[in-house]
């Protein structure tokens, strides 16, 4: 076989961004401080209720106990403390979105194995997020940049060997499944089923983005599984963007709930509890802030901030 000497080759890559990708990595959302991370387009080919169902096969591996739900769930402050400080450092490093998910997974999970806090709880904390960082990230956070953000409580040597009783605890089974998993693929079969733009789907991205991190802070929400956790910020989402009427919201409702493999009353109600938790967080964020506008915004119905700072902790 000869090759025709009129056709030229080249392995130089001449892929051209389009407007959609640029879009997409400079719009302002969870964890965008820091410069912008080209994404390579979705790829319709890695979604589906193939992928979906083996998302659902595996997320149970990587739950909690129940003796550690039901302790934390007595105690919350301490977990939620930690996990809101996770937070804010994500958030500063400019960490991609499925970082502080993953990090307070592997937060979970470690407690939940062990059963003991460690001396330093914010030195576990900031390995979590190290692993998760070099787990989903091409430029991961440094050791140094978590003992600054922990104001040098710990040092780097201690930050190492945490990593390392961490990956031994978890037996370096790190890649948990978390809702930030299931949300693109949640989102493709909203876009199947409905007549939603690009500009809203990303807006919809965005919005769960910012619940299910705020559900990963609260405690209430620990024993969830992700999917139902996705699947109900998705649907407050829809609800909060509010172009969308009872019929459409209805029949997106019993898709979601099919896509996840739960009742539907379950799904409404982790909705309602996410709008409540939302709720909670902008009354707390009212009353530290200028009491005049307080009787204007009570009146108002919560949406959902594209900022999850926009959030009071």
């Amino acid at each position: 076989m000869q090759m025709d000497k009129s056709v030229s080759l080249s392995l130089w890559c001449e892929e051209v961004e389009d407007e959609q990708s640029q879009t997409d990595a400079q719009a302002p959302g969870l964890f965008t401080t820091g410069s912008p991370q080209l994404r390579a387009p979705w790829d319709p080919t890695v979604s589906g209720h193939r992928v979906i169902q083996r998302l659902l096969h595996v997320e149970e591996r990587y739950m909690p106990s129940m003796l550690y739900i039901t302790l934390i769930q007595r105690d919350p402050e301490r977990r939620e403390e930690l996990a809101k400080w996770a937070l804010e450092v994500c958030c500063e490093c400019g960490c991609d979105e499925a970082v502080f998910p993953l990090s307070v997974s592997l937060m979970d999970r470690f407690l939940s194995a062990s059963l003991s806090v460690p001396v330093s709880p914010y030195c576990l904390a900031a390995g979590c997020i190290l692993i998760a960082s070099k787990l989903t990230e091409c430029d991961n956070v440094t050791a140094d940049t978590l003992c600054a953000a922990a104001e040098y409580s710990f040092q780097t040597s201690s930050l190492r060997e945490m990593e390392r009783v961490i990956l031994a605890t978890l037996r370096w089974d790190t890649a948990a499944v978390t809702p930030q998993d299931f949300l693109p693929h949640f989102l493709a079969c909203v876009e199947e089923r409905g007549d939603s733009e690009g500009e809203l789907l990303s807006t919809l991205r965005r919005h769960s983005d910012t619940l299910a991190a705020m559900c990963a802070c609260d405690s209430r929400f620990l024993g969830a599984p992700p999917s139902l956790v996705a699947a109900a910020s998705l649907n407050c989402a829809l609800r909060g963007l509010g172009n969308k009427g009872p019929t459409q919201l209805a029949v997106m409702g019993e898709a979601l709930a099919e896509l996840c493999q739960t009742d539907l009353a379950v799904l409404q109600c982790y909705s309602d509890m996410i709008e409540y938790a939302l709720r909670q967080r902008l009354r707390s964020g009212l009353q530290q802030g200028p009491m005049e506008k307080d009787e204007e915004v009570e009146n108002e119905r919560p949406g959902t901030p594209t900022d999850m700072r926009e959030i009071d902790f």
